[in-house]
């Protein structure tokens, strides 16, 4: 999706210098996220499936000058993409737990790439303290965690909470202030 591309200069006494456009326009890109740009960032947190139109209508602005500054802001890495949420409970899974782990000695980079492989984690953090990873998954059924923290106990030793409900979901990011 990346639309800029590194220029090769040649200076006197043969030096070559790479120039890299994408990295100049970003910087600059940063420094304008203004507040036209945070309600943008908004109605797209709240519905990404809204039109340039809709938006427009709501911060009164113009569908090609929505347009312009979504595409610049997609291009900076301030917008990463435009998900589905699939309801994990509604497709057949009925326990979603938060999982940590502090791994043995020698343990945490092979589990860094073996926790890429199971499909049961929705979301993975490297953390600080006195685990080292903290995993949000799902599954199917209790025999299903048993399984699952089976495979974890060859990397460290883990700590399971299963989630009751949800206090806060998704929330939005927000304007720095």
């Amino acid at each position: 999706m990346t639309r800029f591309h590194k220029r090769q200069y040649i200076l006197k006494q043969n030096c070559i210098f790479t120039l890299n456009i994408k990295e100049i326009i970003l910087y600059s890109l940063k420094m304008k996220i203004d507040l036209l740009n945070w309600k943008i960032l908004k109605c797209l947190q709240q519905n990404a499936r809204q039109t340039n139109t809709e938006i427009g209508k709501q911060i009164g602005m113009s569908s090609p000058a929505v347009a312009e500054r979504i595409r610049k802001m997609e291009d900076a890495g301030i917008i990463e993409s435009y998900n589905t949420k699939v309801s994990p409970f509604q497709v057949g899974y009925q326990l979603k737990a938060i999982i940590t782990l502090r791994a043995f000695m020698g343990k945490l980079k092979p589990f860094l790439e073996k926790v890429k492989t199971y499909d049961e984690v929705l979301n993975c953090y490297r953390i600080t303290g006195d685990e080292n990873i903290v995993m949000e998954v799902v599954l199917k059924n209790q025999k299903h965690l048993e399984t699952f923290i089976d495979q974890l106990i060859t990397y460290g030793e883990s700590k399971t909470q299963i989630v009751l409900s949800h206090v806060v979901k998704n929330n939005a990011v927000n304007e720095i202030k």
